[in-house]
């Protein structure tokens, strides 16, 4: 994770968080919840993961991006 990066673990909304991982919703339950990031995975400057993200292992999150969802392996995400 690079400098400035931010994890919301808490939804602005004070609902229960949910995951949502391919096709499925999945209710955590749980009022505080991150991101799950996979192994070597890099999150970029300024970047902001919203409650519930899954970033798969070795992708690409950009500086600057505001990201919610799930992020398959291998991929990148940039504005």
């Amino acid at each position: 994770m690079a400098a400035g990066a931010i994890l919301s673990n808490l939804k602005l909304d004070c609902k229960k968080v949910k995951v949502r991982f391919e096709r499925k919703v999945i209710n955590t339950g749980l009022d505080k919840f991150g991101a799950f990031i996979g192994e070597h995975a890099q999150i970029g400057c300024n970047a902001v993961l919203n409650p519930g993200s899954i970033i798969g292992k070795e992708s690409f999150v950009y500086p600057c991006v505001n990201f919610r969802g799930y992020l398959p392996p291998n991929s990148i995400v940039k504005l």
